[in-house]
């Protein structure tokens, strides 16, 4: 079986074009789980104990960023979600009562949130665009708190970077951003970026240490990260 590599050096200096291509195949691999769509795997794949809990619903829980422990959105304040996925109907927002913008590349998901989230709350459910998480050059709101959690790990650092600067313009002076990457030393890293691999999403092992290197380049002022069972979370200020 083979493994995904650290960093695939054919993957930095390319043109957008190439991210486009990959944005739409990590949307394409969460389309399919959506809508409940059946993987087919080799049997080796299927064999491992974190296929068995993924295929249970019990890997996600042990996936997931608890991003308001780091920053908890607050009454009146906008919040910006990337990659936001179904986030307004799973995570309270109405008991926080800030107001939720989204941005989301499965249209499967876009959908959902806008048949569904302005029943929950349409005081609080300000929208969701289809779109990349470094695509905010038309956005004119500044926004008290960003959001990225759960795709990091999906592009190279240099895409990140981009990610980055963007979010920073459309952050208020001082407001947070909050995000997670994947720790390739914790224990279920590996089987975990193989498991993606095979589901159609090839995954970044990027050590933590080339993460903060990454937000010194981009001056970053503060850094808070709290490490979990996958994912490191980071909260950052310029």
């Amino acid at each position: 079986m083979s493994k995904p590599t650290d960093r695939p050096s054919t993957f930095y200096g390319i043109p957008n074009d190439d991210w486009q291509a990959r944005i739409s195949r990590l949307a394409e691999r969460f389309n399919r789980e959506y809508r409940g769509e059946t993987f087919e795997l080799p049997e080796e794949v299927e064999a491992m104990p974190i296929f068995r809990d993924w295929a249970a619903g019990k890997l996600q829980s042990k996936m997931a960023s608890r991003f308001w422990e780091l920053a908890e959105p607050k009454k009146n304040q906008r919040c910006l979600d990337l990659g936001c996925g179904v986030s307004f109907l799973i995570y309270p927002w109405w008991e926080w009562g800030a107001f939720f913008y989204g941005r989301e590349i499965s249209n499967v998901a876009r959908d959902a949130l806008k048949a569904r989230a302005p029943q929950l709350n349409s005081k609080l459910f300000k929208g969701v665009e289809l779109g990349a998480a470094h695509e905010l050059e038309n956005e004119t709101i500044q926004f008290d708190l960003a959001i990225a959690t759960g795709f990091s790990c999906y592009f190279p650092l240099e895409y990140w970077e981009k990610v980055l600067s963007a979010v920073k313009r459309v952050l208020k002076p001082g407001s947070s951003f909050v995000f997670d990457a994947i720790d390739p030393d914790a224990p279920l890293a590996e089987d975990w970026a193989i498991l993606e691999t095979y589901l159609g999403a090839e995954v970044f092992l990027e050590p933590l240490a080339e993460w903060d290197k990454l937000l010194k380049s981009v001056k970053v002022k503060k850094i808070d990260r709290r490490d979990g069972e996958l994912f490191a979370q980071y909260k950052v200020q310029w």
